[in-house]
């Protein structure tokens, strides 16, 4: 059986597996290929680039923080971030007891997106702005969690790109095949 390469834009509120409990939507809901696997997760909150594929080593090399492939992600957080909030961001803050690994990160002027369905809560009083984080580490919901622990929590979160490959050409719940020098 050849190898098979998928790339997925996950939508948010969908698990990041083929089976769940009773109403929740999960990958099985968007005919995928038979037979591949998510190559890492994004929790049901989070949006974007998911990997799939039926190819076990590298899903291994793809998730192992110790092969540096690098993710990266868009997160909109409350309040405006500042170059000192951002250097405590890319000197790896410290969560549940657990010293991230240093990131990049920047704030993302001009940026917009399409709204989430459902939309974000928002503050009237409180501005928001978009971040780009790049990391090579992924514990469970690590960004949100980096982006807590320096002040500003995590509103939306979509993770945009993978190794090589990004999501520019996909909307979400549409995946399309690829091929694995695309990625890494």
């Amino acid at each position: 059986m050849n190898n098979l390469y998928v790339a997925f834009y996950k939508p948010y509120g969908v698990l990041s597996q083929f089976t769940g409990e009773k109403d929740q939507r999960t990958l099985a809901d968007f005919n995928l290929p038979a037979g591949v696997y998510a190559a890492g997760r994004l929790d049901k909150d989070s949006e974007g680039l998911l990997v799939l594929t039926n190819d076990g080593p590298f899903i291994k090399k793809l998730s192992d923080p110790k092969s540096n492939k690098e993710k990266t992600y868009w997160v909109q957080v409350e309040g405006e971030p500042g170059e000192d909030d951002l250097l405590s961001l890319r000197s790896g803050p410290i969560i549940q007891g657990y010293k991230c690994l240093p990131c990049q990160a920047k704030v993302l002027h001009d940026f917009e997106l399409p709204p989430r369905d459902p939309p974000i809560r928002e503050r009237k009083s409180i501005p928001t702005s978009w971040l780009e984080v790049r990391l090579i580490e992924g514990k469970n919901r690590q960004v949100r969690r980096m982006c807590a622990a320096i002040g500003f929590p995590c509103l939306r979160l979509i993770r945009s790109k993978v190794g090589k490959y990004s999501i520019d050409s996909l909307k979400a719940g549409e995946w399309s095949y690829v091929k694995k020098e695309q990625i890494i």
